[in-house]
């Protein structure tokens, strides 16, 4: 009789879960996945979101109008996942002006005007540093993809969840601290520094490190916490802030000498 197939180690069927939870790509086949410690593996996921903006980047380069690329590979980020951090940063964006009814306000599904800015404004900073990165682009969008999914962990390591019943309360409780919850971020920072022939590294590790701890670092003190919606703004303002300020850096090592690019 045929045994059957032994099943997934749990590291792999958490990459699965994260692969669902964090993206609108097909579910892998043959693998249960699992919803413990997915938040680990959202940079790697981030890598390959970035990845498909990056080669949509490329295969529109010179053949459609710099207006309607950026418009087109910031529309294919929002459809790649569903929307979901999108989400979280205009409910934050409205619990941040709601003062006293915080949580209150990010639980409301209607959208306020904060949360409107919050998106125009999320949408325009992306599109200002793909403009000024422009053949680097596609670098730039995985770069920002990755630090951008490695903010939450930062939050999740050093604020307490908000939410006593949140949807994302999950990921505080499968913590396993967060040396153990960077590793696989550590091996995948390390695969992506060859693209420091593009910019020398402290240009890339500056970009996407600052924002990677100040935004989290700021919401959750000025919260007293994080919740699931936080953790999406996160991502956006993170990955937002790392593809302009990855495009000032780039200015200004053109304006010091020859860059590639």
């Amino acid at each position: 009789m045929k045994r059957p197939p032994a099943p997934a180690p749990a590291w792999l069927r958490d990459l699965a879960g994260a692969w669902i939870f964090y993206s609108v790509l097909p579910a892998w086949p043959g693998i249960q996945p699992r919803f413990e410690r997915i938040a680990r593996f959202a940079p790697w996921v981030g890598l390959v979101l970035g990845g498909l903006q990056a080669l949509l980047w490329a295969l529109l380069q010179d053949r459609v109008p710099l207006l309607a690329q950026v418009a087109l590979v910031l529309a294919a980020g929002l459809l790649l996942t569903g929307g979901l951090h999108m989400d979280g940063a205009m409910d934050t964006a409205d619990g941040l002006a709601a003062g006293d009814r915080l949580l209150e306000a990010m639980e409301d599904s209607r959208v306020g005007a904060s949360g409107a800015q919050a998106l125009a404004l999320l949408l325009l900073l992306r599109a200002a540093g793909l403009a000024i990165l422009g053949a680097l682009a596609p670098a730039g969008l995985v770069w920002a993809a990755v630090w951008g999914r490695l903010a939450p962990l930062v939050a999740m390591a050093c604020f307490p969840y908000l939410r006593s019943q949140g949807s994302a309360g999950f990921h505080r409780l499968h913590w396993a601290g967060l040396v153990k919850e960077l590793l696989p971020s550590w091996l995948l920072l390390a695969l992506l520094l060859p693209l420091s022939w593009l910019w020398h590294w402290p240009t890339l590790v500056l970009a996407g490190l600052l924002p990677a701890l100040l935004v989290p670092l700021g919401l959750g003190r000025r919260l007293g916490g994080h919740s699931g919606d936080t953790y999406g703004a996160c991502v956006e303002w993170v990955e937002a802030l790392a593809l302009l300020l990855s495009a000032l850096l780039l200015v200004l090592l053109r304006s010091a000498g020859p860059v590639a690019g």
